[in-house]
Order: structure tokens, then C-alpha cells, then sequence
């Protein structure tokens, strides 16, 4: 059972770290579980930019297999990915039997940003809004556990975030001409959220909602609620052994000048 982390209550950074650990010890067991029972899992996260979707996924996958846990995020369609059926090409990163897809974005781009930007026709607009439950639908029937995550931030605190990656030379590369567009388009998102939840938020496939203006409690708050919707139980590992390691048997190592090694740079360092 997952501690109360209501916005009401204090949450010290020893108490985050803790749990932290304790929910990334319980998706180790979860993606063991997934692989073993041949399990197929869709994760989804969309919000707001800076809304916390990148920080949380980084959590999540922290100490997962990335044989097992995959993250999909794709760049803009290609010219031919545009004559294709606007799922086609999020189909081919759906997970195979013992694998998690975490959709960094997904379909839902045409629901938001293309809807917003006028990068697709009211026509395909109208036509995602009537085929995206038919499509997930499908998911869900064919046995994939999807799960849909909309990350909430407030526009102040989005606005914090965008001013603290300007400043910071590691992390502007996160910000783009389209996203410092999206500040004076802020009522514009809005709508087309609360559209795109009245046509796809469904019984099947549920929206769940994250309030991400604390950023330790959103990934706190996401990754609990995910594990509690996936029936794991915790897969007994086979006993492993270090073995012995063999004596010698004649072989000699290459003298070291006829190999290139990296350069000590750690050496120079005080």
C-alpha cells in the first residue's frame, strides 16, 4: 500500500528518496513478472510541456532492463510516415510477449500540438477523435495492459521551469521554438485537453490525471498508482553461484604497447 503523499502533508527528501527506492524495487519484481508471464504493457504520458513526463520516465527505468523496458519517443513523421495511416507507425514500437513501452508522447500528438498548431486538418482531427477509442479498444482486447497518464502542471510553475532551462546550458536543449509558442497558447491546450478526455477518456482505457507542480510528488503519486494496476506478484529467481574461477593454463596477454587505450584523463584531475 502506497504512504499517503496528499499535498497537504510534508515530504522531506529523505522520505522521497525512500520511497523512491521502494516503488523502483517493486518495478524490478513488476517487469520480472511482465517477462515471465509474457505480459505486454503500454505506459503513456502526455501533459504540458515541462509538465515532469521526461523526469518521471527517467525514474521508472532507473534499474529496468532495457532489454525488457523500452521508452518510444518519436521525432516528427517523415514524408512517407505522413502518407501512412496516422497509427501505423506507433504500432511497430507496441511491446511483444514480456515487454513495457513507455510512450514519451504518443498518438495523442494529433489531439495536441497538431491540433493546436494546425499541423493536421479538421477532417483528421475529427477522424483521431472517432478512431483512437476504436484503436485502443483493440489494445485492450488483444491483451495489452494500457495505461494512460496526463501529467497537470499550472502555468506559473510551467513558466518556472521554461526561465530555469533558459539558464541552464545542460538542459536548453529541452526547450524548443514550439514549446516557448505553447505560453501564449495556453487557453488553446486547454481546450483541446478537455476535448481530446471527453472523446478518449474511456472504461477501457482510462485517463488518469498527475499533478505535477511538485515534481517529487507527481513521479511519487505516477509510479505507485501504475504499480497498483498491474497484478504482479513477486517471481522467485533461481539461485545463482559465483563459480570458481580456473586455474591458469598458459594463456599470456598481448604486450600492452600493440593495443590503443583511452588516455588517462582522470589522472590529471586534483
Amino acid at each position: 500500500m502506497a504512504k499517503d503523499l496528499s499535498s497537504g502533508s510534508s515530504l522531506s527528501t529523505k522520505a522521497y528518496e525512500a520511497e523512491m527506492f521502494r516503488l523502483q524495487a517493486e518495478l524490478v519484481k513488476a517487469q520480472e513478472w511482465v517477462k515471465v508471464e509474457g505480459q505486454r504493457v503500454v505506459v503513456i504520458f502526455e501533459g504540458r510541456d515541462a509538465a515532469g513526463k521526461g523526469g518521471t520516465i527517467k525514474r521508472i527505468t532507473e534499474y529496468l532492463s532495457p532489454r525488457n523496458t523500452r521508452i518510444a519517443a518519436l521525432p516528427m513523421p517523415s514524408e512517407r510516415e505522413k502518407t501512412q495511416w496516422y497509427f501505423q507507425r506507433y504500432i511497430e514500437h507496441l511491446p511483444a510477449a514480456g515487454e513495457i513501452t513507455l510512450f514519451d508522447r504518443s498518438w495523442y500528438n494529433r489531439a495536441g500540438v497538431e491540433r493546436v498548431m494546425g499541423f493536421c486538418t479538421p477532417h483528421e482531427y475529427r477522424r483521431f477523435l472517432h478512431q483512437c477509442p476504436i484503436f485502443e479498444r483493440l489494445l485492450v482486447e488483444e491483451g495489452i495492459m494500457l495505461r494512460k497518464y496526463w501529467f497537470s502542471v499550472s502555468d506559473s510553475e510551467q513558466q518556472r521551469r521554461f526561465k530555469s532551462r533558459l539558464n541552464d546550458p545542460m538542459r536548453q536543449w529541452k526547450l524548443s521554438p514550439m514549446d516557448l509558442e505553447s505560453i501564449t497558447r495556453w487557453e488553446d491546450y486547454s481546450r483541446a485537453k478537455d476535448e481530446m478526455m471527453v472523446h478518449t477518456d474511456i472504461p477501457e482505457a482510462p485517463w488518469y490525471v498527475v499533478e505535477s507542480d511538485s515534481k517529487k510528488r507527481a513521479r511519487l503519486n505516477m509510479m505507485a498508482h501504475l504499480l497498483s494496476t498491474i497484478p504482479y506478484v513477486e517471481v522467485p529467481l533461481p539461485a545463482l553461484e559465483l563459480p570458481e574461477r580456473p586455474e591458469p593454463h598458459g594463456y599470456e596477454r598481448p604486450p600492452r604497447e600493440h593495443t590503443t587505450y583511452v588516455p588517462d584523463h582522470s589522472a590529471t584531475l586534483g
